[in-house]
């Protein structure tokens, strides 16, 4: 799938990835690429794609209610105070990844940031979208994995202490929460679309 955007069942032009299932489409066409703030909002985006990291977007779509209900709908707050009884909980919850690593990173980053003052993520986050002015990508071929500004935020989420974070993660959480607009250049929902 590296072709421009195609039509979809109802006539509009959509980014090829929308299309492969339902669950995408409906993500590609009112989520995908539209902007999100707010601590916990973006630390849900954090942690979901932070537990996608080498397993398909669609397993995190499909599991993203048995996530918000396992993590308390990602507040930090709420997260921050899960103890050890939690941590079991969720090792055995069949309705989410059971990836010891990503459970616990996620656990010490809402530790971490129920210390940050409220809005320091979402401006941490956002301080590191690029010019919007950016040329439309046309193919997914020209829609990039890492760039300079997805690695300058996992080098400054890290630096901070956040866990689980790479460039890669990074930037898919900027596509993610709209930082970058990375729907085709042909695709309907390109800039808001639909």
């Amino acid at each position: 799938m590296t072709g421009g955007a195609i039509p979809g069942p109802d006539g509009l032009p959509r980014c090829p990835w929308g299309l492969s299932a339902e669950d995408y489409t409906a993500y590609h066409d009112e989520e995908w690429g539209r902007p999100v703030h707010g601590d916990d909002a973006l630390f849900e985006r954090l942690c979901l794609e932070a537990f996608q990291s080498g397993l398909s977007w669609i397993t995190i779509l499909r599991r993203r209610e048995g996530f918000r209900s396992a993590f308390a709908d990602f507040s930090i707050e709420a997260v921050a105070g899960f103890g050890d009884a939690d941590r079991e909980r969720l090792l055995a919850d069949e309705g989410i990844i059971r990836n010891r690593a990503k459970i616990d990173a996620t656990l010490a980053n809402a530790k971490l940031l129920a210390g940050w003052d409220p809005g320091e993520l979402d401006t941490l986050i956002w301080s590191h979208a690029p010019d919007p002015a950016r040329p439309a990508p046309r193919t997914l071929a020209d829609v990039p994995a890492v760039t300079d500004e997805s690695t300058a935020l996992a080098k400054a989420l890290k630096k901070r202490g956040v866990r689980f974070v790479g460039p890669t993660t990074a930037y898919a959480l900027m596509q993610a929460c709209g930082l970058v607009d990375d729907h085709l250049k042909d695709c309907a929902a390109r800039g808001g679309g639909r």
